[in-house]
């Protein structure tokens, strides 16, 4: 995929950063030396870590340059690094590992959880939200769109970018062996919206990008209207005009 926009991304900020605050409320720990904000995108889930922790050494873990260079802009002074998720190596020493919304682009992300995990040291936390939404409206309708013409075979294998979060029971038994405790829950955010356009404009920063990022210009301005037509019909206005965009969201907090 082309890379990932921060503009795009922090057009809902708030909304985006309210599962980060929910997930690092859970963590219990006081006082950790090193901490790691894999996924960190442009520095709203790293900014909650260093103001929990301000003597922590803090450090995000990105892909993006573009997320990258944001992130440095709004924590001048503070450890970002490029780096595949997939083959990043947690330092010696670090006490919390926070992921949140970025294991769910990484194939075989339960393996990866069970590496990241295995390498913390005893009371290390790996704290984990990954969006479990792709049996939603926002999806399905993206996932039609791409089997009609004259996107079909060109879009054949976008829906394959994201895994099927499995249900909780196989996380727990994969990860349970390795901490001595295990929360896993679901939350369902029900966001409100200006319109269907601004459900599209949301999923243009995440969800909609391996659909359109292989068309071109012409192509994907035709795909997106034909999307936001289906999005429209799915998502109607509330009393006061706002549509409801439902996000179920899954965390898990392994403490070694």
């Amino acid at each position: 995929m082309a890379d990932w926009s921060a503009e795009q991304y922090l057009r809902f900020e708030d909304e985006r950063t309210r599962p980060a605050r929910d997930l690092l409320a859970q963590i219990r720990l006081d006082d950790p030396r090193r901490v790691a904000d894999i996924g960190c995108g442009p520095g709203n889930s790293t900014e909650l870590l260093v103001k929990r922790w301000p003597q922590a050494k803090v450090t995000g873990v990105d892909t993006s340059a573009d997320m990258l260079r944001q992130a440095r802009e709004r924590l001048p002074g503070h450890n970002f690094i490029e780096a595949n998720i997939a083959h990043w190596v947690a330092p010696v020493g670090t006490e919390v590992i926070f992921a949140n919304a970025v294991l769910n682009w990484v194939p075989n992300h339960l393996k990866h959880m069970q590496r990241l995990l295995g390498a913390l040291g005893p009371g290390g936390v790996l704290a984990v939200q990954m969006p479990d939404n792709l049996d939603e409206p926002s999806h399905v309708l993206m996932r039609e769109v791409a089997m009609q013409e004259p996107w079909r075979e060109q879009l054949s294998k976008a829906a394959e970018t994201r895994d099927q979060l499995p249900k909780p029971s196989v996380y727990y038994d994969a990860l349970k062996p390795l901490c001595s405790r295990l929360e896993i829950w679901h939350t369902i955010y029900n966001h409100p919206l200006d319109s269907a356009i601004e459900i599209v404009e949301w999923l243009k920063g995440t969800g909609l990008r391996p659909f359109v990022d292989p068309l071109d210009l012409p192509e994907r301005k035709n795909f997106i209207a034909a999307y936001t037509a289906r999005i429209a019909a799915a998502y109607l206005p509330q009393a006061d005009g706002k549509v409801l965009l439902r996000f179920p969201r899954l965390f898990i907090v392994a403490t070694r």
